[in-house]
Formats: structure tokens, C-alpha cells, sequence
């Protein structure tokens, strides 16, 4: 039997770069749970979640998908590729999150100057968790897609600005939906964005010049490789 080499080759490259993103997704999540534990006040996107959840009767994680689910169409409508790396986002972010809620060993802490500590250290795993994930190319979580979108269309402030600005709205959202808020809100709103421009700026990366590979692009190198496989064995 021959072997299809182009096809084996297609999909090396999409696992490698997959088992990438999640692995960086996974760092995101952790990063995630860090900062619930620092109970000093939750992340804009966080209290979205959490206020969903008091309001309907979802978990933490399940919120989180949701959320995801609903930014797609926004980002769909702003035309960024949605791929490999979305969906998982959407699955990995919020499996994962659960599960560190479930098991993890970190303890809720109580004082301000350990809150602030894990708080901050949270928000620099998930910003290194951003840089690994997004590197793999096969498209941003829904709502990174979002921040990337504002970002190039305000090309002139850096990405962590656009952070900002798209954390401002979600967090009235989660405002309304009656989400804790705290001193930690406020530090994740503006900290969240400030050390995002320092991870990225450290490893020499900028999120807007990533050529992400979208579902249809997958789908278009998989037929190519296929083919060319195909055409070799005849």
C-alpha cells in the first residue's frame, strides 16, 4: 500500500502546532485559576462568567463556553479566521478551568499582599499561556479574535490598550449580572493589559502580525495534500 506522505505530513504539522495551542491554552486556564484563588476581585471576562453562572444554573467553565460561543459570531462578523485553535479555546479554557477549581491545590487566599501576589502572577501565566497558543497559528480563542480585531483597527495603541478598552465593556456586562467585584478588578482591567505588552514585547511577539490559519484554510491543505498524494501514486 502507498504511502500517502503529504497526508502524513499535513497532519504532523496540525498536531504538532494543535497539541501548541493547547498546551499554551492550558497555561491560559491555569492562569485563570490563579487569579479566582487570589479572591481579591475577579478579571473582567471572569466576572462575566461568574455573573452568568449566578444567574442561570451553569458552572464557572460552562459560563465560560458559552460566552465563547456567542464572541464567535462577533468575530465572524469582524471576518477573523476561526480554526483549529477556536474550538479549542472554547473546550480546553473551560475543561481545564473546572478541573483546576475541582482539584487544583491552590488555597483561596485571605490577605492583601498574598491576593495581590497570585493575582498578578496569574496574569502573567495566562499572558505567556496568549503567546504560546497564538504562535501555533491556527487561529485565536473567541475572545483573544475579538481583542486582536479592535487592536488592528486602532493599529496606532498597542494590543494590551485594545485589552483594556474591550475589558471596560465586558465588565459592566458582568456588572449588571451581579458578578463580585474588588480591588483585584480593577488591577486585572488595566494590569491585565499593561503585562500582556511586557510578556509580548520580552519574547518579541505582536499578535496583529500573526497569519492565522482559518477552518477553510485547513480544510483547502488537507484537499491540496490529498491530491497531491493522489497524483504521485497513479
Amino acid at each position: 500500500m502507498h504511502r500517502r506522505l503529504a497526508c502524513i505530513a499535513f497532519f504532523k504539522d496540525r498536531g504538532k502546532r494543535s497539541a501548541l495551542a493547547i498546551f499554551g491554552l492550558c497555561f491560559c486556564a491555569v492562569g485563570s485559576y490563579l487569579q479566582i484563588r487570589a479572591d481579591i476581585g475577579l478579571s473582567p471576562w471572569f466576572a462575566l462568567h461568574q455573573g452568568l453562572s449566578f444567574t442561570f444554573p451553569i458552572s464557572f467553565g460552562t459560563a465560560s463556553i458559552l460566552v465563547s460561543v456567542v464572541v464567535l459570531s462577533a468575530d465572524l462578523i469582524l471576518k477573523e479566521p476561526i480554526g483549529i485553535g477556536a474550538i479549542l479555546d472554547v473546550f480546553v479554557m473551560g475543561w481545564v478551568a473546572d478541573l483546576c477549581l475541582e482539584y487544583g491545590p491552590v488555597p483561596v487566599q485571605t490577605r492583601l499582599v498574598p491576593q495581590l501576589a497570585l493575582l498578578i502572577f496569574g496574569i502573567f501565566v495566562q499572558s505567556f499561556g496568549q503567546f504560546v497558543y497564538m504562535k501555533a497559528a491556527l487561529s485565536c480563542g473567541p475572545r483573544d479574535a475579538l481583542m486582536v480585531a479592535l487592536g488592528k483597527r486602532l493599529s496606532r495603541i498597542s494590543i494590551g490598550t485594545a485589552n483594556i478598552l474591550l475589558s471596560l465593556f465586558v465588565l459592566a456586562a458582568g456588572t449588571l449580572l451581579g458578578s463580585q467585584l474588588g480591588v483585584g478588578t480593577v488591577v486585572s482591567l488595566f494590569g491585565a493589559g499593561i503585562i500582556m505588552d511586557l510578556v509580548f514585547r520580552l519574547l518579541h511577539f505582536e499578535p496583529r502580525s500573526v497569519t492565522h490559519e482559518g477552518a477553510l484554510q485547513t480544510l483547502s491543505a488537507f484537499r491540496a495534500a490529498w491530491r497531491e498524494d493522489t497524483l504521485q501514486q497513479k
